[in-house]
């Protein structure tokens, strides 16, 4: 049996005047320091457009026990000074959640980003059908589904403590476009056919494999 991927998504404000601060941060400490982590395959950053937190960042790892692993755990209980400051001053909102990859359609990266969050778990029938009704679009580079991985008896780390407690999904429909204006589109068909979910849309800043390092 083949085990399914991990994702941990991400969604957050930044808060307003911290924003230079708040890039530096990512740019030279964090995304290289997640990714030094065993079993992070990947990590992308996006700024929200339409619609949205003010930004979205997703990690593929190689399964969802990666997330709740030693070296993980070790690291998210001993934030850097810089990390602190970013979890206790800087991040609001901050919406966090392992997930499973259950499903991808695709094999190219867009340059925007549908995202259609669900607070409560979907019927399958229906999030397969979109999935496959978009991954035969020409506009669309790739479509995700994800499914939040049960968090009763995950710790809570040190950065969550700083940040205050975070909010959590129940999955996600991830739809990634080459053009903004697909990306639009598509999202105005996700407000009809889920109007239950926050629908947001976002372009990519930035990604990492661990290849890069």
């Amino acid at each position: 049996m083949t085990t399914q991927p991990g994702i941990l998504a991400i969604f957050h404000h930044c808060r307003t005047g911290s924003e230079a601060e708040f890039e530096a941060w990512y740019q030279s400490e964090h995304l290289i320091e997640r990714l030094a982590v065993p079993g992070f395959l990947f990590g992308r950053r996006y700024k929200g457009i339409v619609s949205t937190p003010g930004y979205f960042c997703f990690y593929l790892v190689e399964t969802p026990a990666v997330l709740t692993s030693k070296p993980y755990l070790e690291r998210l209980d001993n934030p850097t000074p810089m990390t602190r400051k970013m979890m206790s001053d800087v991040f609001v909102d901050m919406n966090r959640t392992v997930c499973s990859r259950v499903t991808r359609r695709g094999p190219f990266r867009g340059a925007f980003a549908v995202i259609a969050r669900f607070n409560q778990r979907q019927d399958d029938t229906a999030l397969a059908g979109a999935l496959e009704k978009f991954a035969g679009d020409i506009a669309v580079a790739r479509v995700e589904i994800w499914v939040a991985v049960d968090a009763a008896g995950m710790p809570v780390s040190k950065e969550e403590q700083l940040r205050g407690g975070d909010n959590k999904i129940a999955g996600a429909l991830m739809i990634e476009t080459l053009f903004q204006e697909d990306a639009e589109k598509i999202g105005a068909q996700l407000v009809k056919q889920f109007p239950q979910a926050d629908i947001g849309i976002f372009g990519a800043l930035c990604e990492i494999g661990r290849s890069d390092l």
